[in-house]
């Protein structure tokens, strides 16, 4: 009997070997079986491929806050560094400046009689410190209110005079040799008599030198 002739370049069978008890798959000798379908079509996919989860690759969702993103340490992208702190109120020192004032006149015309006294004399550039200086001390705590400066034109008046009336004590403990705390204790009335005996115009000038000066010394400080 004639053998049927074989056709020309018979195709290969899949996968480089032959089939394997009706295996299309399997493959030949030395060759691992490719692995059976499972069911996932991502199964095969190079990681980082989607996963089935149409949110899984997603950035987070805003948050409502432009700065969440960012690390730590980055402030807000138009920060310069620390934020700023306002200056606080300036507070309200009125009573304390005109405070300060009569305890600087007190101060300033017992100084300014015992000058007098020693020299028995009055000097202007004495009544002019007195008074800058009370105005200069007032000012510098109470700022440049008007009140204050007032005071301190008020304050070195009084300052002028009561060093006017320690000079005049002095002179006449002196003459009269007894203790100058005596004269004002005692004789203060005779001590004012002798002031308004002895004022002149000079006096008055020195008395308004003093508020001057005063006013001056206020405005330098402020």
């Amino acid at each position: 009997m004639s053998q049927p002739v074989q056709p020309p370049n018979q195709p290969q069978q899949p996968y480089g070997g032959q089939p394997v008890d009706g295996n299309p798959y399997a493959g030949g000798p030395g060759q691992g079986a490719p692995s059976a379908p499972t069911g996932n079509p991502y199964g095969q996919q190079a990681p980082g491929a989607p996963t089935g989860n149409p949110y899984g690759q997603q950035p987070p969702a805003p948050t409502g806050n432009p700065f969440a993103g960012q690390q730590p340490g980055q402030g807000a992208p138009f920060a310069g560094g620390a934020p700023f702190t306002p200056a606080p109120p300036a507070r309200d020192n009125i009573l304390l400046g005109v405070g300060v004032a009569l305890g600087a006149a007190i101060v300033a015309g017992i100084l300014y009689g015992v000058i007098a006294g020693s020299i028995e004399r009055e000097v202007g550039y004495a009544a002019i410190g007195v008074g800058f200086l009370v105005g200069f001390a007032a000012s510098k705590v109470g700022g440049s209110n008007p009140a204050v400066i007032a005071a301190s034109a008020v304050f070195s008046v009084g300052a002028v005079y009561l060093g006017q009336l320690v000079g005049i004590s002095m002179v006449l403990a002196d003459l009269a040799q007894i203790p100058f705390s005596e004269v004002v204790g005692d004789h203060f009335d005779t001590v004012t008599a002798a002031w308004s005996e002895e004022a002149d115009i000079m006096t008055y000038c020195f008395l308004a030198l003093g508020a001057v000066a005063a006013v001056g010394g206020a405005r330098k400080a402020g």
